[in-house]
Parts: structure tokens; C-alpha cells; sequence
């Protein structure tokens, strides 16, 4: 395995859950709505007797990953089809996978 390999792999291990939610949901190379993202978290984990907008707990989480991982070079924060400063963005967002080198 080559070093930027095991660093990714590193990283991945060290991350939040959050982070693995939203990068498998962003490899299929299409934009995806935190929104989606906080759904899925919520399915995975909520107990059944949870109210059916749970997944709005995950929001705040979602959003704090993605600026990270923005910052860090591996996620595109995407607001009305431009690339968003992860520093400075508000209202609606999707997020995406950067271009291959």
C-alpha cells in the first residue's frame, strides 16, 4: 500500500461515524443533500419509538463533518452550483466529491 493510501486509511479510521456516512453516501459522484445524509444516520440508529424528524438531531453533525472534511481538501461544499468557501456559506448546500487529479 502506498503511503497517501495508508494516511487516507488512517484518517478514515480516526474520523467520526458522520464522515463515513457522508463519504459513502458522496462515492457514487453525485451531489447529495446533507438532508439525505441525516436520514440515513437517523435509519441506521434511531430506535423505533424515535418521532419520524429525528434525523434533524444529525443535521448539526452532518454540516460540522462536511466543513472538515472541505477544509482538509476531501469534500466540495456546493451552493447554488458554485463551490462554497467551507469557511464562510449559508442556506441550502449539496456536497460532492472533489475532481480526480
Amino acid at each position: 500500500m502506498s503511503k497517501d493510501k495508508d494516511t487516507a486509511a488512517k484518517r478514515d479510521i480516526e474520523d467520526d461515524p458522520v464522515v463515513g456516512y457522508i463519504l459513502r453516501a458522496v462515492s457514487s459522484g453525485q451531489d447529495v443533500a446533507p438532508q439525505e445524509i441525516a436520514q440515513a444516520i437517523a435509519a441506521d440508529r434511531a430506535k423505533e419509538t424515535a418521532p419520524k424528524d429525528i434525523w434533524r438531531k444529525y443535521m448539526t453533525a452532518v454540516r460540522q463533518q462536511a466543513i472538515h472534511l472541505a477544509r482538509d481538501g476531501r469534500l466540495l461544499i456546493i451552493r447554488k452550483g458554485e463551490i462554497a468557501d467551507p469557511n464562510d456559506f449559508k442556506g441550502l448546500y449539496k456536497l460532492r466529491l472533489p475532481p480526480a487529479d
